[in-house]
């Protein structure tokens, strides 16, 4: 039977993090939970403990400081690879993405090696985003398809199912990127180890609680990254 790992990063969530974590659970997947937490000032990660005293299935990861969440994902994959878990599921803590969307993504895993819930296939698939924000994250996608080659519509999509053997052929110690580029790279890198990739329909909705960590410091590294990634293809830094 597959063992399989929910990865859930989380930086002041502590409005979100348990309505998430319980939606999870009713889906009766058999998975373990791991929330990765960015030592929240809001001790989002004291929920979490609370949490923890009725799921036997729930871990938690505490960083000493903010890292951010390309930092928090590659804890989380460490922890998959050390744990011998098969598949890791990312998913946002917000409710942005719908935890009833993860049997797609595990069930669509069987044939690939990495599934994205992709807002941009089939249309474009936003709730609630300003006109700002949507085309900021639509030409993002399309600067990165442009520059790396990738036939992926939602580059910097962040609802991801891996396989855990994907995340052993990476070296996850080169990987420094954060939000949109991390989430770039992650594609990137599984696309030049020809690994199978396929996207699946999903609906993202813009959180109603918390706020959003965009900031101008993730969209200029991805501005910087993406074509740092092409180079280090074409000089077979990444092979």
């Amino acid at each position: 039977m597959n063992k399989n790992l929910i990865i859930i990063p989380t930086y002041n969530e502590i409005n979100n993090i348990e309505l998430i974590i319980n939606k999870i659970v009713h889906l009766n997947l058999n998975v373990d939970i791991l929330v990765v937490d960015d030592n929240s000032p809001d001790k989002t990660f004291e929920k979490v403990k609370i949490l923890q005293q009725e799921l036997t299935n729930l871990f938690l990861i505490i960083n000493k400081k903010k890292s951010g969440i390309g930092k928090a994902y590659i804890k989380g994959f460490e922890f998959a690879i050390d744990k011998n878990y098969n598949k890791v599921i990312q998913i946002d803590a917000d409710m942005s993405h719908n935890p009833d969307d993860i049997i797609k993504l595990i069930h669509a895993s069987k044939s690939h090696d990495l599934i994205i819930g992709s807002r941009y296939i089939n249309g474009i698939r936003i709730i609630n985003w300003p006109l700002t924000r949507l085309a900021l994250s639509y030409f993002a996608n399309l600067y990165a398809k442009t520059i790396t080659g990738l036939h992926i519509h939602d580059c910097t999509a962040g609802f991801k199912c891996i396989d855990v053997e994907l995340l052993k052929s990476i070296d996850l110690n080169k990987i420094n990127s954060q939000g949109y580029s991390f989430q770039i790279e992650i594609n990137f890198r599984a696309y030049v180890k020809k690994f199978k990739i396929k996207e699946i329909p999903i609906i993202f909705t813009d959180r109603t609680i918390g706020k959003s960590k965009m900031s101008k410091k993730i969209i200029i590294e991805a501005i910087f990254i993406v074509p740092m990634l092409r180079l280090k293809k074409i000089f077979k830094f990444i092979k």
